[in-house]
């Protein structure tokens, strides 16, 4: 069968196809005419799903099947393709459909084009010369925004897709979360909460025993760190950043400095310059997989010269994963809520006050005061309680903010002094409102 036969086959059979839109996302894409719409995100957070929904969309506002045209370039069909084998994609298309050309809008969805080396210029073309909206994914380290930037000269806007924030997990679970919830809501919100803890945000964990749930999170960083990292940088000595993976992972939400980490390596017997410890670290962030979050500074250099903290995409694959010695449920449940803001701010700091004291996250909002959010497991010990509200005190004074988040596992208060105001609330409640928010007005 020549390559235009099957791309025949292949189209006609994602067209008879059923679509499983799964359960509907808070991220709301807008398509730019002239433009790709490019959703990038780490690996199995739900892509290829989003695109189902946007083609039911499109069916719901009456656009014929036959105008959807959707390629998935991990069918292993189409392995081996080449860039300049992408033309056959056009060819086939009209071969079926010769009426639409130039006359209907034609949508595109090419999930894992990356599969395809030098597939952006086909891109272009099909931007230019055809009438269309294309829809591109990939896995995250083979699709990122900042190279679609450039090597799209402008043809295309890009979109973050994470794995379930805890309103979607509601949703998968059924479980209303109105604005005002009865007490029987709040005690069905606050059970789904304790699940969404152990399960985490990945769609195909969700629901599944913990057993399987950990072999699937375990399945994830394998192919994120083979697949996205070292196959894509042809890495020739993995075990150093595999080995830099699992520390980072085991600390996540812990302070880290690039020569620190050289000086682990160095101990396990790597020979990994600083510099490319940095890289590595850059390529992890690019795999939307560990985020790095640098200190709230007026200073560009002073903020990247101070130690920086680190997160994992998900709270629960960092149990999955790790020995356990390391991370503690503190420092989860402050990766749950740096989480939750880094769906909704791109930019995330932690602050230090004068005296050094810590606050976990400072959200700059655009030359206005930042949003300040402290988390703390509990504060119903006297020292931590004083140690905590004292930092963000201190904090709130230094950058004049009038009001501030703590986030606890269960505990729930507002406290007022000097005209400024900290509010205490659970982990749940900021999931479902904080968040959503920004934290809190930070004036």
């Amino acid at each position: 069968m020549s390559l235009v036969e099957m791309l025949k086959a292949l189209i006609l059979d994602s067209q008879d196809g059923r679509l499983e839109p799964g359960v509907p996302r808070e991220l709301q894409v807008a398509p730019v005419p002239g433009k790709a719409t490019v959703l990038v995100g780490v690996r199995r957070c739900g892509k290829s799903t989003y695109l189902s929904q946007v083609m039911h969309g499109l069916l719901a506002r009456d656009v014929p099947r036959e105008n959807i045209l959707y390629l998935n370039f991990f069918d292993d069909r189409l392995h081996g393709m080449r860039h300049d084998d992408l033309g056959a994609i056009v060819e086939a298309y009209f071969g079926l459909y010769p009426a639409k050309k130039d006359t209907e809008t034609v949508h595109c969805f090419f999930d894992e084009i990356q599969m395809v080396p030098g597939w952006e210029p086909f891109i272009d073309r099909l931007l230019r010369t055809e009438k269309c909206q294309i829809y591109l994914t990939g896995s995250s380290a083979k699709l990122l925004s900042k190279e679609v930037a450039t090597q799209m000269r402008g043809r295309a806007l890009s979109w973050e897709l994470f794995p379930f924030s805890f309103r979607e997990y509601l949703r998968f679970a059924g479980v209303p979360a109105g604005e005002a919830l009865s007490t029987r809501g709040r005690l069905l919100v606050q059970d789904a909460f304790e699940r969404y803890w152990a399960e985490g945000g990945f769609p195909e964990v969700a629901g599944l025993r913990r057993d399987l749930r950990i072999a699937t999170h375990q399945d994830y960083l394998n192919a994120i760190l083979f697949r996205d990292l070292i196959e894509r940088h042809d890495i020739s000595h993995p075990k150093a950043l595999t080995d830099l993976a699992y520390w980072l992972i085991d600390n996540a939400g812990s302070l880290y400095s690039i020569n620190g980490l050289t000086g682990h390596l160095k101990a396990l017997g790597h020979r990994a310059p600083k510099a490319a410890v940095s890289e590595y670290l850059e390529w992890f962030e690019d795999a939307y997989f560990l985020f790095t979050v640098r200190l709230h500074d007026a200073s560009l250099t002073r903020s990247l010269a101070n130690p920086k903290k680190i997160y994992c995409v998900d709270h629960s694959l960092v149990t999955s994963v790790t020995s356990g010695l390391l991370v503690n449920s503190g420092h989860l449940l402050e990766n749950l809520v740096f989480m939750a803001l880094r769906r909704r701010h791109s930019e995330i700091r932690y602050y230090r006050t004068r005296t050094g004291r810590e606050v976990d996250f400072a959200i700059p909002d655009r030359g206005r005061v930042p949003a300040l959010v402290q988390v703390s497991q509990s504060l119903a010990d006297r020292a931590t309680r004083k140690r905590e509200l004292a930092a963000l005190g201190e904090a709130m004074r230094e950058v004049e903010a009038k009001a501030a988040t703590v986030v606890t596992w269960s505990e729930q208060e507002v406290l007022e002094s000097e005209g400024r105001r900290i509010e205490v609330t659970p982990a749940w409640r900021f999931l479902l409102d904080g968040a959503a928010r920004g934290a809190g007005s930070g004036s």
